[in-house]
């Protein structure tokens, strides 16, 4: 199993994954929508997706977004993606995957990565082994357009 950078040629992997991770989060299955994002993802190159392959499948990826910290003065990610097929899940995809984007942070010389997820998420303790911290002094808002 490798991980690695995903491109346009990738689209074909990628679609049938995205969907799947969309419906994990119950939204309906869209194929048209889902490779018109990703398109526009890759072809913008407004955020990078890492890939993880076993043989000729893909089995997860990540996807992360960039920003920046006015305060410290550099930029960041956000890794607001990560989804592992149900099938390929226990056997560290998605440690590979948080791996890669570590060393890419690392690589570009960022701030760091940034995630937010449910507090039922099973993934937690893999973050914390990985060196993520849980924020403890800031409350995370969202405001809407959609009341």
């Amino acid at each position: 199993m490798i991980t690695r950078f995903a491109d346009p040629s990738d689209l074909d992997l990628l679609v049938p994954l995205f969907d799947g991770y969309r419906q994990f989060y119950d939204q309906s299955s869209d194929i048209t929508a889902v490779q018109t994002f990703l398109t526009a993802r890759l072809e913008r190159i407004d955020s990078v997706i890492i890939i993880a392959i076993d043989g000729m499948r893909a089995v997860g990826f990540t996807q992360l977004y960039p920003t920046f910290s006015s305060v410290s003065l550099q930029s960041f990610y956000i890794l607001n993606d990560l989804y592992v097929d149900p099938h390929s899940r226990n056997q560290k995809v998605g440690e590979m995957l948080l791996l890669h984007a570590q060393k890419f942070a690392t690589t570009k010389n960022l701030k760091g990565l940034a995630l937010e997820t449910a507090h039922d998420n099973r993934a937690h303790k893999l973050y914390e082994r990985l060196g993520w911290i849980k924020e403890e002094s800031f409350h995370h808002y969202f405001w809407s357009t959609n009341k």
